[in-house]
């Protein structure tokens, strides 16, 4: 959960909460330069082209249309023309092709271009040279913008093969005919080049924004996930061992209170401090789960040496239990998760004896603690009998946690686990835990 709550907090502010929208963004103070104010003004009409594409296709097509006819009605297209001679007739149908296909500009550049290019020579060819054959080159940035650069690659060929025929018609006024196309070309590639490159870059960092905010929930439930398992195999162990405790004491003290009343006064005795310890354990576990964790009561974890007080309240609950460290413990202590695991498994593995194992009275446990290099290995036994079912007896339900959790704590230390019969009678655990991490 406070790992959980970590990784929001690491990733910051740039990928906790998404940019606003241009859209919602305040409205521009005054004291802005002037490139706020275009910037601001390109905004709104790229938002109004995204909601209404037709109507701004429309509005641009009918602009230029009307710019095509005004110029052939005025006679402005004779102030370039190499050639003022030719026929108004051929020169309006022309300025019309080269005008209204724009309409169509972002759905079918490449065709557009194609179909202007059979005009394009008629019109370089005759020597009418009309301004608006310039309009090509609008085809020509919608192709930077949305198709691949092969494409482009293609549509200057297409505009170029025209322009080299005029060339040799009219050698004397190739510069009026090539320049302006070869500018114009130039422009509009770099200019689509330009808002391409933008956009993906848009594109790829709002992409990587969703990504690492998609990546943030996951590592969040993912904690989460852990945290709630880590919390539970917690109150497992604490809860299941102490209940187990207190119902072997509150059995014997029920077997007791006739004959020795007094044996019976010292498991209620028992049963009081294992349930005020189970409370405090308890508590303690569960103020961490607080929203202040800061006030929470930590107490350290146990370790090894804990273990007799362990076995003690095993004892006081009716199962004999001897304890056998073989081994010379290292210099340096095993870590305190290492110790931690090796102390649950033996509490886990004598709370299940007494849930499991009957309640002979020869039945009896052995804990061996053996230190080798770099190993530390931990045997719990038992000589439980048989159950009704012709089972070993031992944590074999198939809903418990008990070998689960112990399993999970081994793993976390590249550690082994191994439970079932043991080669006598009874029941046995072995784990086998490295002291070192492995590099």
């Amino acid at each position: 959960m406070f790992r959980a709550h970590a990784l929001t907090k690491r990733r910051g502010p740039d990928t906790a909460t998404p940019l606003p929208d241009a859209r919602d963004r305040e409205p521009v103070p005054a004291s802005t330069p002037l490139t706020g104010h275009i910037q601001r003004l390109f905004q709104h009409i790229r938002a109004f082209d995204r909601l209404r594409p037709a109507v701004w296709n429309g509005t641009l097509t009918t602009f230029w249309v009307l710019f095509a006819v005004l110029d052939v009605s005025t006679g402005g297209w004779r102030t370039v023309a190499v050639d003022r001679q030719v026929p108004e007739a051929l020169v309006f149908p022309m300025s019309i092709a080269f005008s209204a296909p724009l309409l169509w500009r972002r759905s079918h550049p490449l065709l557009v271009l194609a179909f202007m290019a059979p005009f394009s020579l008629v019109n370089v060819w005759t020597g009418a040279v009309v301004q608006v054959s310039l309009l090509q080159e609008i085809v020509v940035f919608n192709i930077a913008v949305r198709l691949p650069m092969r494409t482009l690659a293609r549509s200057g060929a297409l505009l170029a093969t025209p322009l080299v025929i005029a060339s040799g018609r009219f050698p004397d006024d190739w510069g009026r005919l090539v320049l302006p196309h070869v500018w114009m070309f130039a422009v509009a590639a770099l200019a689509g080049i330009l808002v391409r490159t933008r956009k993906e870059y848009t594109e790829a960092l709002v992409d990587r924004a969703d990504r690492l905010e998609r990546e943030r929930d996951q590592q969040a439930r993912l904690a989460a996930a852990a945290e709630r398992t880590r919390i539970a195999r917690e109150m497992h162990d604490i809860i299941g061992h102490n209940l187990s405790v207190i119902t072997g004491l509150a059995d014997g003290g029920s077997y007791a209170v006739a004959r020795s009343p007094e044996r019976a006064a010292q498991a209620l005795d028992a049963i009081g401090t294992t349930s005020r310890q189970a409370l405090d354990d308890l508590r303690r576990l569960l103020g961490v789960l607080r929203d202040q964790p800061e006030d929470a009561d930590r107490t350290p974890q146990p370790t090894l040496d804990d273990i007799d007080a362990l076995l003690e309240g095993v004892r006081r609950a009716g199962l004999p239990v001897r304890l056998d460290i073989q081994g010379t413990p290292p210099t340096q202590p095993p870590s305190p998760g290492r110790q931690l695991t090796a102390y649950r498994v033996v509490q886990e593995s004598l709370t299940n004896t007494l849930k499991h194992a009957g309640a002979a009275p020869s039945l009896t446990a052995d804990v061996t603690l053996t230190y080798r290099p770099g190993t530390l290995e931990a045997l719990i036994t038992d000589n439980g009998t048989s159950r009704s079912d012709g089972r070993t007896s031992g944590p074999t339900g198939p809903t418990g946690q008990g070998l689960t959790g112990m399993r999970a704590r081994a793993s976390l230390y590249d550690g082994t686990l191994e439970a079932g019969p043991s080669a006598e009678a009874g029941w046995q655990v072995r784990l086998r835990l490295p002291l070192e991490d492995s590099s």
